[in-house]
């Protein structure tokens, strides 16, 4: 009688007890993960890094090929809204307060890169690390690093990723333009950064406009574009984008440019520009021109270097 009893109790207490508390979520924890069908339906720059990090992977499987890959993630992006200076080294140094990537809106340059990179990568991680690869000499990050000079500092920092064929598809009396970058005092005018720089000079060569059409059918997809641009007897290159292939094998140019990511193929691209040139010439406005561009080739074979090693702020070379 006494054991039923305490059985009895037992069971009694037992029932009016509280249930064991939930446990509460962990402050920044990533959300369950999305549904990839639905992912696939969301611009690039509309996912959250979280979601960001089940694309890139996903990416790798579904589209083995990286030319192919390239041109899919960049297309994934069309509509990402254009804007300039999206980029610094926040918080790694505080020149700025400009973040070190950008998913919801791009210029030329960080849609090229963050393309690029999320088409290399397999992670998140892999690429926030591949990203900083192809935006520094060496993946050394700093402002006095970051490949600021299209010709100078990008095509040849990223060699291992892009070769540059201009020369040989402008032929040997293709046009080309000279070159000097003084980055000490880009610098310390536009970063408020001291470096101890030697000035830079280069011979350029570029296929000038008009013969863009006889070479087009040379270009591959995921290949590097530069817009090469002229004002007062100095060129440069203004504006950065990718090749990649129409439904019937054309050539088109993918890019970022204001207001958002477009494809067009390089004929509109040329006459819109065209039309630009010809609104500033009856405003009285001395705007650049359009020169022609120089063409990358994605390398067949993409040996990604190491990181060189990240010096102790303050201390140079240590």
């Amino acid at each position: 009688m006494r054991l039923a009893c305490l059985l009895l109790a037992s069971a009694v207490l037992t029932g009016c007890a509280s249930p064991p508390a939930a446990t509460p979520p962990i402050p920044g924890a990533p959300p369950p993960p999305t549904p990839m069908a639905a992912l696939l339906d969301k611009p690039i720059y509309k996912m959250t890094p979280f979601e960001a990090g089940q694309y890139i992977p996903h990416m790798q499987t579904a589209q083995p090929d990286l030319r192919k890959r390239i041109a899919a993630i960049g297309r994934q992006n069309i509509g990402q809204p254009y804007s300039l200076n999206l980029l610094g080294e926040f918080p790694f140094e505080i020149h700025d307060s400009l973040p070190m990537y950008s998913i919801e809106q791009s210029d030329c340059v960080v849609f090229v890169e963050h393309t690029y990179a999320m088409a290399l990568s397999q992670s998140w991680e892999e690429f926030f690390w591949m990203l900083q690869r192809i935006r520094y000499r060496d993946g050394v990050i700093g402002v006095a690093t970051r490949n600021h000079y299209t010709e100078l500092d990008w095509n040849v920092a990223n060699r291992w990723l892009v070769t540059d064929i201009s020369a040989d598809l402008a032929g040997p009396n293709g046009p080309g333009y000279d070159m000097r970058v003084d980055r000490a005092r880009f610098l310390r005018t536009r970063h408020n950064t001291v470096r101890d720089i030697p000035v830079e000079t280069s011979r350029q060569t570029y296929v000038p406009k008009d013969g863009v059409a006889a070479i087009l059918d040379q270009l591959q997809e995921g290949d590097f574009v530069n817009v090469i641009s002229t004002r007062n007897g100095e060129f440069w290159a203004s504006h950065v984008g990718l090749v990649v292939l129409g439904p019937n094998g054309e050539r088109h140019f993918l890019h970022s440019s204001a207001p958002k990511v477009r494809e067009e193929t390089f004929a509109s691209y040329m006459a819109r520009v065209a039309g630009r040139e010809a609104d500033n010439a009856r405003a009285g406005k001395p705007g650049q021109m359009l020169a022609g561009f120089k063409f990358l080739r994605l390398n067949e074979t993409i040996t990604v270097p190491p990181m060189a090693p990240q010096p102790r702020p303050g201390r140079p070379g240590a």
